[in-house]
């Protein structure tokens, strides 16, 4: 496989050129093992030191919100590798369509190919230094408590983590591996924007070609306008299984996702609520953000590639159908049925709507405050 197409198919690039520089997808060396191992060792150490500052409620949620991090960002980098091939083959199918649909002579479609790539890669650019601040953040904060403390909480049995010089390695360790990890954690929730974005495009497209497929054709000229019709309907196919690659790909790496951070929400609002130092309170409203701003970012898009598949059926109906012959108009019959079951991200374990998020927000609120009670 080629690998020049997709890094330069300008939707997907900024978020599958960091992949391909820690050899995740693309190229296969040791900048992988460079950033997996250390991070996922780090992030044992993490998860020993939950157990150790276990009756420490602050001290324990701050730290678990970290572990789950760093334990989110390896297990999408694993994922990645193992499924590795089939990234691969569906970037290069997402490069194939872009370049396709590029090419069609259509300014409106063209505005529409300008419009969402930018918006793509502003948003993959956005994310990535977003995380870089807010990792920043995370890294410069223990400087500034007065007393010696890790970035992250990490327990190693028989190691002294506070002393000189095992102090200073280790925060240097941490601040060191704070980019990779970030680097594994940030494109993957850019990578389901993107390509939710390119669905759009594509929806958006279709819609374009429904309305317009028999302008500019002589009305005797039957073949060409039935081809221009056969393929609107080879589209729709294509974009019902591009909606499905994208599922296979994140359905279940999205799904751990939401339970954890889902249950850390609900932790760090019950945190925010006992605490008092103003600084402490500032740094938890930062991860409160962190994790409300990542979570948006799937179902906003989600929900828009929802609502769009649904005017399919809506430009289909608004084509020039009562020109056409019975057999064309049938065609059209079979797209506008199709089209009233909406295409869903993650649809095979629950529709991502902007009402689910709302419903896990309220979930994550009503549990908060149930602590709250049992804490008073």
């Amino acid at each position: 496989m080629t690998a020049a197409p997709i890094l330069d198919c300008p939707i997907i690039s900024v978020n599958v050129r960091v992949w391909h520089f820690w050899s995740f997808v693309l190229k296969h060396d040791a900048m992988r093992y460079i950033s997996i191992i250390p991070v996922g060792v780090m992030n044992v150490f993490m998860f020993a030191d939950l157990y150790r500052a276990w009756g420490n409620i602050d001290e324990v949620i701050i730290n678990a919100y970290f572990a789950m991090i760093f334990f989110n960002a390896v297990l999408r980098t694993i994922f990645i590798l193992c499924n590795r091939q089939d990234y691969e083959d569906f970037l290069q199918r997402i490069a194939e369509v872009y370049s396709e649909i590029a090419m069609i002579d259509d300014h409106v479609v063209q505005k529409l190919v300008r419009k969402f790539t930018k918006r793509a890669r502003l948003l993959s650019k956005a994310n990535l230094v977003l995380g870089a601040v807010i990792s920043t953040c995370y890294v410069v904060y223990p400087l500034f408590t007065g007393t010696r403390s890790l970035p992250y909480g990490m327990f190693i049995p028989g190691v002294n983590n506070f002393k000189t010089p095992l102090y200073q390695v280790f925060f240097i360790g941490q601040a060191v591996l704070t980019f990779p990890g970030c680097c594994m954690y940030i494109p993957f929730t850019s990578f389901f924007a993107t390509t939710t974005l390119f669905g759009l495009v594509q929806i958006q497209t279709l819609q374009r070609q429904l309305r317009t497929f028999k302008d500019e054709v002589v009305k005797e000229n039957r073949a060409l306008v039935e081809s221009k019709l056969e393929k609107c309907i080879e589209d729709h196919k294509r974009i019902i299984r591009y909606v499905s690659d994208v599922n296979s790909l994140v359905t279940y790496i999205c799904l751990i996702e939401f339970m954890s951070f889902g249950l850390m929400l609900c932790a760090l609002l019950f945190l925010l609520n006992i605490i008092e130092n103003p600084a402490q309170i500032i740094i938890v409203v930062a991860y409160i953000f962190m994790i409300i701003s990542q979570i948006f970012t799937f179902y906003w898009h989600a929900n828009e590639l929802r609502e769009e598949s649904m005017g399919i059926a809506e430009a289909a109906y608004d084509a020039p159908w009562v020109e056409l012959d019975d057999s064309m108009k049938k065609k059209l019959l079979l797209i506008i049925a199709r089209a009233q079951q909406p295409l869903e991200a993650i649809g095979n374990v629950y529709a991502m709507t902007l009402e689910m998020f709302q419903s896990l927000l309220n979930a994550s609120y009503s549990y908060f405050t149930l602590l709250r009670r049992v804490y008073n």
